[in-house]
């Protein structure tokens, strides 16, 4: 049921272009980097070339004190506009859709959305609990999208 979802959606616009903005969030090995900078085990599934619809990952991190599994495959992949992941974990499955829009020849806007879906009653008690602080839960995705577009265009994005 689509009710029972949780959405997460911010925009993000920034003083890069769209075709240098894309060109860092599909830069895989930097984002395989620095995830594993912020402790995750990540594993490439379909060797290390360049991205196509089909690339997929193994992605292990701690959350709450235990360790979680998700596997994220490119479900779209249509530079330099729009990129879409689609995941699973044992409690969730969900979709990743990041969209640039170009603002002017610097600026651009990245719209990321999450969509997270329950996979059993557990994890539709979870999403439940976790609507109750649904505008702080937005807020801190807000900023962390923030502060990673900002790393974006501090580095060039390139």
């Amino acid at each position: 049921c689509r009710w029972l979802s949780m959405k997460f959606s911010t925009r993000q616009d920034t003083d890069i272009s769209a075709e240098a903005l894309f060109h860092g969030l599909s830069d895989f090995p930097k984002m395989e980097r620095m995830l594993m900078r912020r402790g995750a085990q990540v594993r490439r599934l379909d060797g290390d070339g360049a991205a196509a619809v089909g690339s997929a990952w193994q992605i292990g991190f701690d959350w709450r004190g235990k360790a979680r599994e998700l596997s994220l495959t490119l479900a779209e992949y249509q530079p330099p506009e729009r990129m879409a992941f689609s995941g699973s974990s044992d409690q969730f499955s969900l979709s990743i859709l990041m969209t640039v829009v170009a603002l002017a020849p610097s600026k651009s806007r990245l719209i990321f959305e999450v969509d997270v879906q329950p996979r059993g009653m557990k994890a539709r008690l979870l999403l439940q609990t976790a609507k109750l602080g649904k505008a702080q839960l937005d807020r801190k995705f807000a900023q962390r999208i923030a502060q990673f577009v900002d790393n974006l265009a501090m580095r060039g994005a390139a």
